[in-house]
């Protein structure tokens, strides 16, 4: 059966001490827009998905004890979220730092051609914003990262 809700073939999900004051903050610090809020009766988080582009991601609560906050992981993050942006990405760094995003990583172009930052949210979960700045192919991206790469976006 085709998905009626045309969810991407691959997402991934969030899970937070307090996943409602996450899905403001989120909103709010890296403009990414709820698109499905689900409450119990008591208005408890039961499942929330936010949309940034064509992209998804979950937030929900700890609702079992092999998913966690980094709070309740002594800030130990076992993914990033890496998302990449269009434009601005100055502008989306100083945002995310005024509305409270720890900054671990200032916007830096990297040799494969992307400008790059790093935040952590409310609750510890790491963040990675790119943008395109330059356009590299695989040989130079090589060269600049004294790396061998085997595959690559365009070549």
């Amino acid at each position: 059966m085709k998905d009626p809700f045309s969810r991407p073939k691959i997402r991934t999900g969030l899970f937070y001490h307090n996943p409602i004051a996450a899905l403001d903050w989120i909103e709010k610090a890296f403009g990414f827009t709820r698109s499905m809020d689900i409450r119990d009766q008591h208005g408890e988080l039961v499942h929330a998905e936010m949309t940034f582009g064509h992209a998804s991601i979950i937030i929900d609560s700890e609702w079992s004890d092999f998913v966690a906050s980094p709070l309740s992981n002594q800030g130990v993050n076992t993914q990033i979220i890496y998302v990449q942006l269009e434009n601005d990405i100055e502008q989306h760094c100083e945002h995310a730092r005024f509305c409270g995003a720890e900054i671990i990583q200032e916007p830096e172009s990297q040799y494969y051609g992307d400008c790059v930052y790093r935040a952590k949210d409310i609750e510890g979960h790491v963040w990675t914003f790119s943008q395109a700045i330059r356009d590299i192919g695989k040989a130079e991206a090589e060269q600049l990262g004294e790396v061998k790469i085997s595959g690559w976006h365009r070549d």
